[in-house]
């Protein structure tokens, strides 16, 4: 009996953020925060990771609220991609 080894790929990350700088080119940087429990206070904190994400139509600009999900590496520092915008800054 042979045994096949199952090449399933896992789901990607997806996030979602805030746009916080479109200034390069086909390129933009998302703002995550995320709320976490305090292990030993038990108080809510607010964490900001920045992520770099390529936006191939320079379609998202400052302000606007988008969805990214994970993909190869671009470049040094993007390793995600635009998905949509889910909201249109104001």
């Amino acid at each position: 009996m042979t045994e096949v080894a199952s090449t399933v790929r896992s789901a990607r990350k997806v996030r979602e953020g805030v746009v916080v700088s479109s200034k390069m080119d086909k390129t933009i940087v998302i703002s995550i925060v995320e709320r976490v429990r305090h292990p030993k206070y038990a108080k809510f904190v607010q964490r900001t990771k920045k992520l770099y994400a390529h936006d191939e139509a320079n379609d998202a600009q400052v302000g606007d609220r988008v969805r990214v999900m994970e993909t190869r590496p671009m470049s040094k520092l993007k390793r995600w991609r635009l998905v949509e915008v889910l909201e249109r800054a104001k």
